[in-house]
């Protein structure tokens, strides 16, 4: 099981322009209001903490204090409660009265339910994709990253480095076909799904690559991740065809063997379930 990094400063520090405050005055109506340098920095200090625990510097039960994280991120506590307080809408932490936040611990039966959810909710924005039709910008969108996964597949053997890479390529994908979906609700109800550990898109791509990189004689797991990215393809021409009804099943097909790679993996390291896995989730 991989060691859990250590959390520092450097990591998890703020940028100064989020942490800048304006210098205009408010008007009377917008001084009811928080400050917006308050606003702006909570903002980013829940993106950093998305972030940390995505990753894995924050486990599953972790408990997570505000003065603590108040030091890491160079902030005042005001942000940093407000950050907790969203995250836990999000699913992402637990908060349990006079004991304050936790990062979320799933068994196997809730992780497989989430991602049959995330199935139908990423079907219904594929059909909705191809009844809308795809702008000229989003099928270069989805050409490019198509393209660029090839490129990363095609290398003889896959490193480290192409980890984050195909990962952004499989959000790309992704996040071009909810766009092109034009679905408010979707789009919510699929981020709720993301922001839970390991039912990201990223984090996926990444346990398989990461898996491959180190096991590269087993072509079973290589066409594995060669298949999902042919998924990628196959899925495409049904959007651009106007086929609503094979989009979607496609699509619910592609997230199915998503779910049943982590099932089988989760089956066979059953540790990984809220071990450094758990806490690595994103997005598909």
């Amino acid at each position: 099981m991989p060691t859990k990094s250590p959390v520092n400063k450097k990591t998890l520090h703020v940028s100064d322009a989020a942490a800048a405050t304006p210098s205009a005055a408010p008007s009377p109506k917008a001084a009811k209001l928080p400050p917006p340098a308050v606003t702006t920095r909570a903002q980013s200090v829940t993106e950093r903490l998305r972030e940390a625990i995505l990753s894995g510097h924050f486990g599953p039960d972790e408990k997570l204090q505000e003065v603590v994280l108040s030091e890491m991120l160079n902030v005042s506590r005001t942000p940093i409660r407000a950050a907790l307080q969203g995250l836990a809408a999000e699913g992402m932490l637990e908060y349990e009265p006079n004991c304050g936040y936790n990062v979320r611990r799933l068994d196997t039966e809730e992780l497989i339910a989430i991602f049959d959810i995330r199935g139908a909710l990423e079907g219904l924005a594929a059909r909705f994709a191809a009844e809308r039709g795809l702008s000229a910008q989003a099928q270069q969108t989805y050409r490019i990253a198509l393209a660029d996964g090839d490129r990363i597949l095609s290398k003889n053997p896959l490193e480290d480095a192409d980890i984050a890479a195909f990962r952004e390529v499989n959000d790309r994908i992704h996040a071009t076909i909810i766009k092109a979906a034009d679905n408010r609700m979707i789009s919510d109800m699929l981020r709720t799904c993301h922001n839970v550990p390991m039912a990201s898109h990223r984090n996926i791509q990444w346990d398989d690559y990461r898996w491959i990189v180190s096991h590269r004689d087993d072509s079973h797991h290589y066409r594995w991740i060669l298949r999902s990215h042919d998924d990628h393809y196959r899925i495409f021409d049904a959007i651009m065809e106007g086929e609503a009804a094979r989009a979607e099943q496609l699509m619910r097909e592609h997230e199915h063997t998503v779910k049943m790679r982590l099932k089988q993996q989760l089956e066979a390291a059953p540790d990984n379930l809220n071990g450094a896995s758990n806490a690595l989730l994103a997005r598909k």
